[in-house]
Formats: C-alpha cells, structure tokens, sequence
C-alpha cells in the first residue's frame, strides 16, 4: 500500500444537498483501516469502521452508507456475508472488496455474491479511491458534475476534454471526442447516422453517411480494444453506448 496519496485527479463528490458521501470501511487490520479512513476524509467524505462481519451490519443500519469497502476475510462472519445481511435491507449499496492478492477463487465469489469491484492487497489509496469515485457515481447518489459524463468506467470531462476508461487515459481527436461526448449523453438509447451527423457534423454529408462507421471505428480501436465492448452497432438503427457487460 504505497503513502502519501493524492484525490488530486478526481472530482470532489457530495449529495446533492452538499452533504459529504458516506463510506464503511470494514477490515481487522487497524493500520490498514486507518489508511483508507485518511485517504477518503481527505476527499471529503465521512467514514466509519468496522473490523468483523457483525458491526459491519450493525454499523450499515446506523450509518447508512453509500459505498461498501469490505475485506473478505475477517473475524464474525466473512465480507460476502455481511454484504449478503447489509444487501437485506440496503439493496443498492455498491460494494468494493478487498481480497489476497493470489486468492482468485475469493475475488470470484465476492463478484458472485453481488459484489461491484475489487482489489488485491497491497494496493495503492490512489486505485482505491478511484474505484470507489467510480462506484458512487455510477449509484446515482452524488450530486452530478454537469462537465462530467460517466456510462461505467468510461469518464469524459467537457471542461479538460480528458477521457478515461478504467483510469486510464485516452486521446481523441477533437471530432472523435465530440462523437463520444455525443453518444455518452445518449446512454442506452440509440442514435442513428443522421442524428450524429447533424450533431457532430453539423450538415448533411448526404451519400457520405459512411463517414460515421467510419469515425465509430475509430472510437472503438480507443475504448474497446482489449475490453468488454462498450459500443454497439443496432442492425438498420445506429449506435448506443452503454456500460460494458461483466
């Protein structure tokens, strides 16, 4: 776990009432817990911790969070299992959890157990925090920045022009990043050639309609390639974007 950290990258994120997003940490190791609970109050959040599967519950009736960090293994019962009870009766809280870096057959059953994300220990507070940002945005509960667009892991910033998937940077051009930003504020719903040539082009290329497969192609060798494909060809409709399928 590398220190000192940096939120400097990523967007400060509250209610819409400009309350602070609250966040459970729940792990057995202190040192651990403490990091995590520093790294998030310097992004202005509230936290709370727990250390075993019982005052994980019990802490989540009290303090209602809004994102989960659970380790998986712990005293009480284990994270999947707390995250099973807290799920009773808070059904859409995101949970991250925190599995051994060599333990696949963890991180598989957390994934199965509803679990949203993981990392493996040690792990930097800066994947971290970036993981959590993107879990709170993607429930919906944070106030929305109106320069950021987010559809899964993909984030593009119409102030910075910067676009990331993932946390990692992509580079577009600036008709490429006005196709995406195009299809990101049309989430699941699809848009055919002539919406997005008007849009994005602002005039009819007429025949040349072809010049759209081809910028989507473009777009796809950036934020596809070597992932879970995000944008879909619709046979005789468009195109859509939506978050990629686990």
């Amino acid at each position: 776990m590398a220190s000192p950290f940096s939120t400097n990258n990523l967007p400060a994120l509250t209610h819409p009432d400009g309350t602070p997003i609250r966040a459970l940490v729940v792990d057995d190791e202190p040192s651990l817990s403490e990091l995590m609970s520093m790294g998030l109050r310097m992004a202005g959040w509230s936290v709370q911790v727990a250390s075993d599967g019982p005052s994980a519950v019990k802490a989540a009736r009290e303090f209602r969070p809004d994102v989960l960090v659970l380790d998986v293994m712990m005293p009480g019962f284990d994270g999947v299992e707390a995250l099973t009870r807290i799920r009773q009766f808070m059904p859409e809280v995101p949970a991250l959890f925190l599995t051994a870096k060599d333990a696949v057959e963890d991180r598989i059953t957390g994934l199965a157990a509803g679990g949203d994300d993981y990392v493996t220990k040690p792990f930097s507070m800066e994947e971290v925090m970036l993981r959590l940002h993107r879990l709170v945005q993607r429930s919906g509960v944070a106030a929305q920045d109106d320069a950021e667009l987010v559809v899964g892991d993909l984030v593009l910033n119409t102030d910075t022009r910067e676009v990331t998937r993932g946390g990692d940077d992509i580079q577009l051009t600036a008709t490429q990043f006005e196709l995406l930003r195009y299809l990101m504020e049309n989430p699941k719903r699809v848009v055919s050639k002539a919406q997005i040539l008007d849009r994005v082009w602002q005039y009819d290329f007429g025949g040349q309609a072809n010049i759209v497969e081809l910028y989507i192609s473009y777009l796809r060798k950036k934020i596809d390639v070597d992932r879970a494909p995000m944008i879909h060809t619709v046979r005789g409709a468009g195109y859509v974007i939506k978050p990629a399928e686990a």
